[in-house]
């Protein structure tokens, strides 16, 4: 038996221009395309979940009322009537809770849709810490640094004497931080 001899390389090209190797497989289609429409039905039968509120609970009821309680389910009412909210509420704070029942159904309504909830159902017991919204970083002030030794500071403005004037106010400050700083950890008897 005899092996045959390979292709040359115009052979070779002429083979690979003649066959097409298997497209690539399409990805699926995405699937909050595809669900889009049955979450739209779901919501508007069902409502809206005890997890959209309490990504908003701090707006909803005010950041004191927050920290004491979370939302845990809504049950939907039959028929058109309102739903049950039900809350877990701290111990204590049941009774804070209870006197301003009234306010927190309005507030809930506002959110979810007129009449969403008629009534609310308190469970007592331990809640967990509100998840902060990331908001903008706080500037930070910073104290005034203590001053210097005179001949510290003339040492260190000659040396930044030839640079250009932003660039010397900067390198200023930060060399007079750095001198504090080592001066505090000179100072430092536990270091």
């Amino acid at each position: 038996m005899s092996r045959r001899p390979l292709p040359s390389e115009e052979e070779a090209r002429r083979i690979l221009a003649q066959r097409r190797t298997k497209p690539p497989l399409r990805p699926p289609p995405r699937a909050a395309h595809k669900l889009q429409k049955f979450i739209k039905e779901l919501d508007q039968k069902f409502g809206r979940s005890a997890n959209s509120l309490e990504a908003r609970w701090a707006e909803i009821v005010g950041e004191r009322m927050a920290r004491v309680s979370r939302p845990q389910k809504i049950i939907k009412g039959k028929g058109n009537a309102g739903g049950v909210l039900e809350l877990r509420v701290v111990g204590p704070a049941a009774l804070l809770v209870q006197h301003q029942q009234q306010e927190i159904i309005e507030q809930v309504n506002l959110y979810l849709g007129a009449n969403a909830v008629e009534k609310i159902r308190i469970q007592q017991g331990p809640v967990k810490p509100l998840v902060a919204a990331p908001s903008a970083p706080k500037s930070r002030k910073l104290k005034p640094l203590p001053p210097i030794s005179p001949a510290a500071e003339a040492e260190l403005e000659e040396s930044v004497a030839h640079l250009p004037e932003h660039l010397r106010k900067a390198l200023t400050k930060l060399g007079k931080a750095a001198i504090v700083r080592t001066q505090e950890e000179q100072d430092d008897p536990y270091r």
